[in-house]
């Protein structure tokens, strides 16, 4: 039986995900709870929009809420709903769930700490530990601020929309404990806008964590990496030994059926790197977000679509109040 995730393996060619498994915790970054019962994950993750896609395409799921929270207003019923998918996907997965603040907050320090704190409590509420619960923020100054009061009081984040080393070592110095790094979106930039560097296979995303993941164990930082929004297998591979990997459920369903060998990609990494420790104050992390042409889009575009996303749902459950 796997220790990791308590799968019974049969004799003969392991497939790649039950390889991965002795290297990197696995998380599904979805809320299909079908496929999650399917690959059992250790931990899951959610987004604006992956709950949109859901409540889309399982109606009943929304119909339930508002039944049961009838009376109450839009933005009560919106937490609640978010906090119901989480609770459905801790009846299967022996880990976390991560549930995203609205990305609307996203430079609002304070407003993020009392929403991240309503959803604890409502998580609290129906018997969920702390423990279980990683409340996603997106790594702007602000909500990083805010993550540094959140784990004070007891409330664990995963930063989310990481796309540069000053971000993930801000995410740090703050205590966060865990940060999403988004390897296929830097590799979507980079294919759009400096193409010429992807020769010889080099991948953008996959040396961004990596750098990240050298740089955290060099200054012994406690931060997990979860490695995120990939675009092929090979970026998984090429991440093997990542603390965790969210894959989406079409990723999970071709490592399950490939056979081969996993390596251990990040225990090889060479951990004493060239450098000094940043030290980021505000202006610091400010200009250096702004320098990186390619990390600014990227975080600006992630809280852009996840707002969007947060519209549309919102739309879509006002109309069935």
């Amino acid at each position: 039986m796997d220790c990791i995730s308590g799968r019974f393996t049969y004799p003969g060619p392991m497939h790649l995900l039950d390889q991965l498994r002795a290297f990197s915790r696995i998380a599904a970054d979805t809320g299909d709870l079908a496929a999650i019962e399917k690959f059992l994950p250790r931990d899951a993750t959610t987004n604006p929009s992956i709950v949109l896609n859901t409540v889309t395409q399982n109606p009943y799921f929304l119909k339930n809420i508002l039944t049961f929270y009838e009376g109450l207003g839009l933005e009560q019923i919106m937490d609640r709903l978010v906090v119901k998918m989480g609770v459905e996907i801790l009846k299967i997965i022996p880990g976390r769930v991560s549930t995203e603040v609205d990305a609307h907050l996203s430079f609002d320090a304070a407003a993020t700490v009392d929403r991240a704190q309503t959803l604890a409590d409502l998580y609290r509420a129906k018997g969920i530990s702390r423990q279980s619960i990683l409340i996603k923020i997106a790594a702007t100054w602000e909500g990083i601020r805010a993550a540094r009061a959140l784990e004070e009081g007891g409330i664990h984040c995963n930063m989310t929309l990481i796309f540069s080393l000053e971000q993930a070592v801000a995410c740090a110095e703050a205590g966060a404990t865990l940060i999403s790094p988004f390897v296929g979106r830097i590799l979507d930039w980079y294919q759009l806008n400096n193409p010429e560097i992807l020769a010889d296979h080099f991948d953008p995303g996959v040396e961004s964590v990596r750098k990240i993941f050298a740089y955290y164990k060099k200054w012994g930082y406690k931060t997990e990496i979860m490695a995120a929004s990939f675009r092929n297998v090979d970026e998984i591979l090429a991440l093997a030994g990542c603390d965790l990997l969210t894959i989406n459920p079409k990723f999970l369903g071709e490592l399950a059926q490939m056979e081969g060998a996993v390596e251990d990609k990040m225990g090889a990494l060479d951990r004493d790197i060239p450098g000094q420790k940043l030290q980021l104050r505000e202006p610091d992390f400010r200009l250096l977000l702004n320098e990186n042409r390619m990390a600014e889009e990227k975080l600006s575009e992630g809280i852009r679509l996840f707002c969007r996303d947060i519209r549309r749902l919102r739309e879509l459950v006002g109309a069935r109040l």
